[in-house]
């Protein structure tokens, strides 16, 4: 939590010393909030839990996690150890959080276009097969066999902080490419938590999880906003799993995958805005309530869940996991049993070689084939130095050891071995693979363009300010997007801060798939620019972003003092068509993938669109203007 400081009676000396842990907390908290330090929790947790298992105090660890704890209610009780709270009930809250960005991905996100997921499905079933192969033939027979399953998964959160740590420094779409592919991972995972690893399955509870199911299901579809009742189902779901005999992580997972994920509707944000406005002018408790429900109500449940408890996850549910899971006495020659032993060499191989085989050539051998393609500013050689790093095993590894060498302690500790080893040593061979693709083959950044592709052209673009002005703010953006509608009004309030010394440039971008008349309105924009119209045409479009049809742009073509008959033959003839194509391809050659997307003295700007924030950038370096 940020901590406040305040002033009053103290000292020099303790407003020093205030002040001076004030600037020490703000960089760590900086630190925690990025994925290399909610990694980093988890290898001090991982550390620490080694440290602790080869202590003289070793016995208290075993003894804490061995501790009973129970939750009756009506006479109904549930007991278990602290151990089985972390991996049976905890951790259904971490799978929970996976199923809701699996969900995410299917309704809003890459893998609602099954095109861009034809190659990370190809390298997950290749981080599957080839892994869980090469375990079965290294190790053993025998109860080793069960070990299959600790090699299929990869740990998100690990896996992407080690990337921002050895990997390139701007890796958006390789980072994106990855999380595809964990995507899939997951799901395979936890089927096979739920097939291979679970109990004896009991009918009745599992009749339970199918009506719990339906009813989650009902509720998002009537998209029923409060989160309340999602939890109540949630939390139940997972009491009817555990009766069943299924691990926690189904009924996480299952929970997640039921809830939707959708994009904002502009009607509701256009309401809560009004009740921001109203809190604003009548700061009261009551209205404050209101703006806040409206703002709950314009975000989908998936994501306003995933909000309030990623953070839970990854700070305490995941390195809580690593503290129980991850200690392992290596006393007494255990250490070096295990570094002799198979079933330790084949999870580390499994995981290092296999996951490098597997999701680096899977990908590589499916863009070969024709099956589809990397994503753009994404190498050959920034795909194997992922597939390295997704041999980092640890969370879902460690759990399916866990579940399957309970009873056999020294299988489990060997194979814990194996999986912190396999963690060093794909994290080591990720960072080399990074080093030698950049040094050799110049491939550096995994991203999207940063630069502005075309610089801007007088008598060609959209320009609204002096020409030759200090700072250009170009916007790539859709006359239906209701975001691009309320961006209008920040750049109106950047024209009238900045004056001649801020030109604006409005570039196009329709995206047909999600805007039906996005594409006839920007013709419309372009046609009456051929009589000098152009942003009086923009600004009847955007305040009249429901009724975009053809009928509806004849009117406002009259309504503006236009030769509508030309107006309408333009709107049909090549010359406009090619001018939007000829934005759209800039857009595509920039790096822009949705609107708005704005480009502030030449350079793609990232993060907040407000006012205040484009202001920053604008002011940052004004001479590339010059060359934007």
């Amino acid at each position: 939590m940020r901590q406040r400081t305040g002033g009053g009676t103290a000292g020099q000396t303790q407003a020093g010393k205030a002040a001076w842990l004030g600037q020490l907390a703000e960089p760590v908290r900086r630190f925690l909030a990025t994925e290399a330090g909610s990694a980093g929790l988890l290898l001090g947790a991982t550390v620490l839990a080694v440290v602790w298992a080869n202590s003289p105090w070793s016995g208290l660890q075993e003894a804490l996690w061995a501790t009973d704890a129970s939750v009756s209610i009506a006479g109904e009780r549930l007991e278990m150890d602290l151990e089985h709270w972390v991996n049976d009930g905890l951790m259904a809250m971490f799978f929970f959080v996976v199923g809701l960005e699996v969900r995410r991905e299917f309704s809003v996100g890459e893998l609602r276009d099954p095109r861009r997921a034809v190659i990370p499905i190809v390298a997950a079933l290749g981080g599957i097969v080839v892994p869980a192969l090469l375990y079965l033939a290294i190790a053993p027979g025998g109860e080793a066999v069960r070990g299959w399953g600790v090699v299929i998964g990869t740990d998100t959160a690990f896996m992407l902080g080690a990337l921002a740590l050895v990997g390139p420094r701007f890796s958006t779409q390789l980072r994106n490419f990855l999380l595809v592919f964990t995507v899939i991972d997951d799901i395979v995972a936890v089927s096979v938590i739920g097939l291979v690893y679970s109990d004896g399955i009991r009918p009745l509870p599992l009749a339970a999880m199918a009506v719990l199911c339906g009813a989650m299901a009902l509720l998002s579809h009537l998209r029923v906003w409060r989160a309340a009742p999602y939890t109540v189902l949630g939390i139940a779901l997972w009491l009817a799993t555990y009766a069943a005999g299924l691990h926690g992580a189904i009924a996480g997972m299952l929970g997640g995958l039921l809830i939707e994920a959708r994009q904002p509707e502009r009607e509701a944000v256009e309401n809560a805005a009004r009740t921001f406005q109203a809190f604003r002018q009548s700061p009261l408790p009551h209205v404050g309530r209101s703006a806040r429900l409206e703002v709950d109500r314009a975000l989908s449940v998936n994501e306003r869940l995933q909000v309030m408890l990623h953070p839970w996850v990854s700070y305490l549910v995941v390195p809580l996991f690593a503290l129980v899971n991850a200690g392992v006495d290596l006393r007494g020659g255990v250490l070096g049993e295990a570094l002799t032993s198979p079933v330790t060499w084949g999870v580390t191989v499994a995981l290092v070689a296999g996951k490098l085989v597997g999701v680096g050539g899977g990908a590589l051998l499916g863009c070969r084939l024709g099956l589809g393609g990397l994503p753009q500013g994404v190498g050959n050689g920034h795909v194997l130095g992922g597939a390295a790093l997704s041999g980092i095993g640890f969370t879902v590894a460690l759990l399916i050891a866990h579940l399957a060498f309970d009873d056999h302690p020294v299988l489990h500790d060997e194979v814990v071995v194996g999986v912190l080893l396999a963690a060093v040593l794909a994290t080591a061979l990720g960072w080399l693979l990074f080093w030698a693709f950049a040094r050799f083959r110049g491939q550096v950044d995994a991203d999207l363009p940063r630069v502005l592709n075309r610089p801007v052209e007088v008598g060609f673009d959209h320009i609204r300010g002096p020409v030759d002005a200090r700072y250009t703010l170009v916007e790539f953006a859709d006359f239906e997007c209701p975001f691009c509608a309320r961006t209008t009004g920040v750049a109106d309030e950047l024209r009238e801060r900045f004056g001649d010394d801020l030109r604006y440039v409005f570039r196009h971008l329709p995206l047909t798939d999600v805007h039906p008349h996005a594409e006839l309105a920007a013709r419309a924009a372009v046609a009456a620019d051929l009589q000098g119209r152009f942003w009086e045409m923009h600004d009847l479009l955007f305040r009249n972003q429901d009724q975009l049809e053809y009928e509806d742009l004849a009117g406002y073509a009259a309504a503006i003092g236009l030769d509508v008959e030309r107006f309408l033959r333009d709107l049909a003839s090549e010359r406009v068509a090619a001018r939007i194509r000829a934005d759209v391809a800039d857009a595509e050659a920039s790096g822009a993938r949705g609107t708005p997307t704005f480009f502030v003295n030449g350079r793609r700007h990232i993060g907040p669109y407000d006012a205040e924030s484009l202001t920053r950038a604008l002011l940052a370096d004004p001479e590339e203007s010059r060359r934007a």
